[in-house]
């Protein structure tokens, strides 16, 4: 049994990479993603969203807790889609993380729009809704001071193109923050579905959408044209009843499958064999069932002559050879 595991899991890395690959170097015109359709489930994920979800909670703190880390204030910020109600719920009161003084909150969804606006009406700082979807931001150019993104650019189908008019938004120095799923979300999912459909239907097809790996993270930003690229992630388990339980939370947080060309039609057998499988290979001692959630956070700037540059190649001083003799003589 474990031999099948890791060689479904490495099956699924090999096609997750060349569906990113040819995701990250096509031009705007190939869909991946559904984005009608994703916009429809975000709709519904805006009224099954509880108020306080744990998960969209640390997710969102941890972004957030890299602004910390700025002596510089971003007065005007933009909210992209994706986690909005924490990280509204974080910049829309003074003490704002960041210095905010006026946030633009941004979605394809009017109903998470209104939603979010529900739940932060007590808000002080200036709060402006807008509706647009993040592979066409209706932006102007060098208007924002810091751009936020938490759960929400792995679904866009350029997500370069969404990076890039990201960092046009910017003013000179500005800051972008970007949490993404990661490739290794939800694998034992995309474990327990592959061989339900091998077993009930004699075949596979595309249940979990494709998500970047963490190696093409970096990539993305400088191919956005941020500079001091940072890139870092963080592995979350949660933990459920049962399979059940997590695809009624992925309904929740609007993160069913959203694949333009998938079948839309999941037998009951399959269905009921994937959280069967689920269950019987992942379940822990206490009864419940892991799900992993891998993030990847993301941070850029936008270039401005203050920021620190590289030295030039070859302008050293001293050498690596050097550096080692002198801490090695020491030990």
């Amino acid at each position: 049994m474990r031999a099948v595991s890791l060689w479904l899991r490495r099956k699924h890395q090999l096609s997750l990479a060349l569906a990113f690959r040819r995701f990250s170097t096509s031009n705007s015109k190939v869909k991946i993603f559904d984005r009608e359709l994703k916009r429809t489930q975000r709709d519904r994920a805006a009224w099954l969203t509880p108020s306080h979800d744990p998960l969209l909670h640390t997710v969102a703190q941890n972004l957030l807790d890299r602004l910390q880390d700025c002596k510089k204030t971003f007065p005007t910020a933009l909210c992209l889609g994706g986690s909005l109600q924490p990280i509204t719920r974080s910049l829309s009161v003074p003490p704002a993380p960041g210095g905010v003084e006026k946030l633009i909150v941004m979605d394809a969804s009017y109903d998470m729009l209104q939603a979010c606006k529900n739940a932060h009406h007590n808000a002080t700082v200036e709060t402006h809704f807008l509706v647009a979807d993040e592979e066409f931001l209706p932006i102007k150019e060098s208007s924002v001071d810091l751009v936020v993104s938490c759960l929400g650019l792995h679904r866009t189908n350029d997500l370069p193109g969404a990076m890039i008019q990201s960092r046009l938004a910017l003013r000179p120095d500005g800051l972008f923050l970007a949490a993404i799923l990661g490739g290794e979300t939800l694998k034992e999912l995309r474990i327990a579905c592959t061989l339900a459909q091998m077993e009930r239907e004699g075949g596979i097809s595309p249940r979990v959408s494709p998500l970047a790996q963490v190696r093409d993270a970096g990539n993305l930003l400088t191919r956005a044209g941020f500079t001091l690229p940072g890139v870092d992630v963080d592995d979350y388990v949660v933990k459920y009843e049962s399979a059940l339980e997590l695809i009624e939370h992925l309904r929740a947080m609007g993160e069913t499958n959203a694949l333009y060309q998938m079948n839309n039609i999941l037998k009951r057998d399959t269905a009921l064999a994937t959280a069967a499988i689920y269950d019987s290979m992942f379940s822990a001692e206490d009864g419940t069932v892991p799900a992993t959630f891998q993030v990847i956070y993301m941070t850029g700037w936008r270039e401005h002559p203050s920021q620190q540059k590289a030295k030039r190649r070859g302008s050293a001083t001293i050498s690596f050879n050097d550096i080692q003799k002198q801490f090695g003589s020491q030990n």
